[in-house]
């Protein structure tokens, strides 16, 4: 049986019932974010019943949340095929890049697990497993605003995964976060993290909708950035950096460097140095972001005086560079710590 938001709405089949149908059932979903199709009280019941032995209306539920209500939030979410992935809330008025937001940010995740293999990140630590679908991109929306009880109006592709490896699901699941008739989030407010797969810069360059690009760079060298990312060893920085040119040219936008702060890995002055340069060139901006510690991982954040000095070579190089201080370290906020968590409490229960 298929999820309903594995289909665009033209693609519902409605068994017959009049195509006013749709309009009530998309209202239902997106606007109104009905847990169940027995909720939809305007439809007749033998619809319902209908669309219940069809299709499957939510692809997740929340295994567990951490944090407060009025504080960064982690949900981990247990997907219906029993796989589990992560969102993280991040309220209004909190650091996001550098910047004050005044707006309620989900960072929401792509893949179950990474095989992209970065040294320093959680989530590919138990191997690749496969893409999420996009009713389960969308269900992480519709079941954090559910939680929230708020309106979610700002995302960042940056949970769990690869974005752009998952590039054909993903754009389906945009057409249903940013329509009017969907959850009406706006392009310019859905950011999409990539550790730097250049094809797909291309493709998501050529996409009419004005979607922001951020680059998980964290290396400005090759021989830096090849020891923690292997995905540089296929696109090297100079290939990556000729794709966020062209990007940055034909969307004319400022794109955003990721860069994490790793004692005694990429925190030398001459990679400060080396960053400002690829910066200026494509008018990026500069997301400093000391590492958050991941158990059983061996790297470690820098003192505080050389992330200071770190940032201030940027700005000396003629870069915006900003130092974002990692929120929620008592709630495993990086990303696929939570999951982990739960995958090896369920090995121990085992």
């Amino acid at each position: 049986m298929d999820f309903l938001l594995d289909h665009l709405p033209p693609e519902w089949d409605l068994g017959g019932e009049p195509e006013y149908r749709r309009k009530q059932l998309v209202e239902w979903v997106f606007a109104k974010k009905a847990a169940s199709f027995e909720a939809m009280t305007n439809l007749p019941a033998g619809f319902r019943a209908a669309l219940a032995a069809r299709y499957r209306l939510a692809p997740l539920s929340a295994a567990r949340v951490q944090g407060a209500e009025d504080t960064t939030r982690k949900f981990l979410w247990k997907l219906d095929r029993g796989d589990f992935v992560e969102s993280v809330l991040i309220p209004a008025n909190t650091d996001l890049f550098g910047e004050r937001s005044p707006r309620q940010t989900l960072c929401v995740s792509s893949q179950v697990g990474c095989a992209y293999g970065c040294q320093f990140c959680a989530s590919g630590l138990e191997g690749w497993k496969r893409h999420l679908s996009p009713a389960e991109i969308v269900g992480q929306i519709l079941e954090a605003e559910r939680i929230a009880g708020s309106r979610i109006d700002n995302l960042v592709f940056m949970g769990m995964g690869e974005p752009m490896a998952n590039y054909e699901n993903l754009m389906q699941a945009i057409e249903m976060i940013n329509s009017p008739w969907g959850l009406n989030i706006g392009a310019r407010h859905i950011t999409i993290s990539t550790s730097g797969l250049v094809p797909q810069i291309g493709m998501l360059a050529e996409q009419p909708r004005q979607l922001r690009l951020a680059i998980s760079l964290h290396g400005a060298s090759d021989a830096v950035r090849s020891r923690i990312m292997p995905v540089n060893r296929k696109y090297p920085v100079a290939q990556l950096l000729d794709a966020c040119e062209t990007y940055a040219r034909k969307k004319k936008q400022i794109l955003t460097f990721e860069y994490i702060l790793i004692e005694g890995v990429n925190d030398a002055p001459e990679e400060a140095l080396l960053l400002a340069r690829h910066a200026r060139r494509v008018r990026a901006k500069v997301n400093l972001i000391p590492y958050n510690t991941v158990e059983g991982l061996p790297w470690k954040r820098p003192a505080d005086r050389v992330i200071e000095a770190f940032a201030e070579r940027l700005k000396g190089g003629g870069c915006t560079a900003t130092v974002r201080h990692e929120k929620g370290h008592d709630i495993d906020a990086a990303c696929g710590q939570l999951r982990l968590r739960e995958l090896h409490a369920g090995d121990r229960a085992d």
